[in-house]
């Protein structure tokens, strides 16, 4: 993971370059008007190994926060950063123009404009005995029917440990999950151009997401009554730094039903049952460079756990020479759209991959795909030409276990505990339950899908490894992709009745527009885990109404 210090060094360097200097000046700006980021380099063959190398990369400042939106294009420096020198420094835009400032301005004392939609009037959520959730030595939460320990980590951001769920007959606690968290970001530009191929990046390891995670706002970032929680890390010369503030734990009711079933009079009855949903949420926001990545996981008091990434920030923008559509031949286009005069919005992709160290009811585990078959009926024996049937299959291996999802062949994906049966004898059980999805399009020997590999399925089981945390590899700065969930799994080791980890990645294609410009608004995608026979019945049947006092 880059430290801190690597990346001061390395905008020491560039920033002291003659040849930055001039380019500076010929496109009309001074050194004091220019802001350097440093894009990881990735990995693109054995000429780059031996050194520690890391790509530098210069916006203008005039006038604007947001020099993201202000890029100085073509301009590239390469900067070992052990020795200390630029080796390598590319300008091939000095005939494009850097963007305008004009309106990339997103501070909201600097909107000169009124917002033109009615105002909404301010909406309080109260809580007037406050809240119903305890958090014990600083990091054991308890609320409802759940108790999980939650800390802060610098390379995955927020970590879910230990999380345990009371029987709804019994009220003993169970264990659902034993560890959770995002364990690699992976985020590829598609642009080959000499300035651009380059971006591909795998953040968690990279950066760190909690490296990276900023101090969240009361009021905007998390409601009334939050609690707020601290990250402390070493910084990279060993000394103790805190992120404050860096994650929040609130409760959420959002209008949302738990569960309800209405009855017109039937033999006397006139029924109306419904009762509010009430979840408990744990957030944490990192701000990797220009991306904004904001991270929930949300507890229900029937047993589900939602896990919602959302993305907001900036976009990485293209220079150009063009200012409307009609300028742009079709080669330039397909970089991605314009989505400000001289700016191009690039296309994108964002890849979040999730280690799910599931211990249902305990370690050993099994994993169960239930296929949606379709079945024909016979001539004559019925009024319909077909149906559908479950047919479950026990993944043996690590093989068994690889998941593409699709639409038109859909299945269920559960972890089992075939030890612990219900009264009838269903095994306890949890599924998961993507979400809006998208999969990795990259040629598998495209060097960022190479280190990347654990983006080619969205769902990955393999047995407990303690070294096997972190889908990239341990060591992920300029790795060539041979140590990752791609390559432990193709041991093909046995996960049947076993102390198993499950893997989900979510996706996203970002084809920016005009709405992304200057600012993203926040989009997001998410998964569940649900339980599947965990509970004899509906554990929150006997969930009390609420009634005006």
């Amino acid at each position: 993971m880059l430290t801190m210090n690597d990346i001061s060094v390395a905008l020491e360097v560039a920033l002291s370059y003659k040849e930055l200097n001039r380019s500076a000046v010929k496109r009309g700006l001074s050194p004091s008007d220019v802001t350097c980021v440093t894009p990881s380099a990735g990995w693109f063959g054995p000429s780059e190994e031996g050194r520690r190398v890391i790509k530098v990369q210069c916006f203008s400042n005039q006038g604007t926060p947001n020099f993201y939106m202000r890029p100085l294009e073509g301009l590239t420096m390469t900067v070992d950063i052990d020795k200390k020198v630029v080796v390598k420094f590319t300008d091939t835009g000095g005939e494009i123009p850097v963007p305008k400032a004009t309106g990339t301005d997103y501070r909201f004392k600097n909107q000169k404009e009124p917002l033109k939609i009615k105002a909404i009037n301010p909406i309080s959520i109260e809580q007037p005995l406050g809240p119903s959730f305890t958090v014990e030595d600083g990091h054991v939460v308890k609320w409802a029917n759940w108790e999980f320990h939650l800390k802060a980590d610098q390379r995955a951001g927020m970590v879910i440990s230990r999380a345990m769920l009371s029987d709804s007959e019994t009220g003993v606690p169970r264990s659902v999950m034993y560890k959770g968290f995002s364990s690699e970001l992976f985020v590829p530009y598609m642009d080959p151009d000499e300035n651009w191929y380059f971006k591909s990046y795998m953040d968690a390891g990279e950066f760190g997401m909690g490296a990276t995670a900023m101090s969240l706002v009361p009021l905007n970032d998390c409601p009334r009554n939050s609690y707020y929680m601290d990250g402390i890390f070493a910084s990279w010369d060993g000394t103790p730094f805190v992120q404050p503030n860096m994650i929040c734990v609130f409760e959420r009711y959002a209008g949302d039903i738990s569960w309800r079933h209405s009855e017109i009079p039937v033999n006397g009855f006139d029924i109306r049952e419904a009762r509010p949903k009430v979840t408990l949420v744990a957030r944490m926001a990192a701000s990797v460079g220009n991306y904004d990545y904001i991270f929930d996981w949300e507890f229900q008091t029937d047993g589900l756990i939602h896990v919602t990434v959302a993305l907001s920030g900036m976009l990485m923008v293209k220079g150009t020479t063009h200012q409307t559509v009609d300028q742009m031949p079709s080669q330039e286009a397909a970089s991605g759209p314009l989505v400000s005069e001289n700016a191009i919005g690039v296309l994108h992709d964002h890849f979040i991959t999730f280690h799910l160290d599931m211990d249902i009811d305990d370690t050993n585990n099994t994993f169960v795909k239930v296929d949606l078959v379709k079945e024909r009926t016979l001539p004559g024996q019925s009024p319909r030409k077909s149906y559908l049937k479950a047919k479950r299959n026990i993944a043996k291996t690590e093989d068994d276990a690889r998941i593409q999802l699709k639409l038109y062949e859909p299945s269920e994906f559960q972890v089992i505990n075939p030890s612990r049966r219900s009264r009838l004898g269903n095994p306890a059980g949890y599924k998961i339950v993507p979400g809006g999805n998208a999969a990795s399009l990259l040629d598998h020997l495209d060097p960022p899908q190479l280190r990347s590999a654990f983006t080619n399925n969205q769902i990955w089981v393999t047995p407990y490894n303690r070294n096997e945390q972190w889908a990239g590899g341990l060591f992920t700065y300029q790795s060539k992709g041979d140590d990752t969930l791609a390559v432990w799994s193709a041991r093909n080791r046995a996960i049947e009745n076993k102390d198993i980890v499950l893997w989900y990645t979510l996706g996203f294609h970002h084809i920016p527009c005009q709405e992304d410009f200057p600012v993203m608004p926040t989009v997001s995608s998410s998964f569940q885990l649900k339980p599947v026979n965990f509970f004899e019945s509906n554990p929150i049947l006997k969930a009390a109404p609420v009634f005006e006092k």
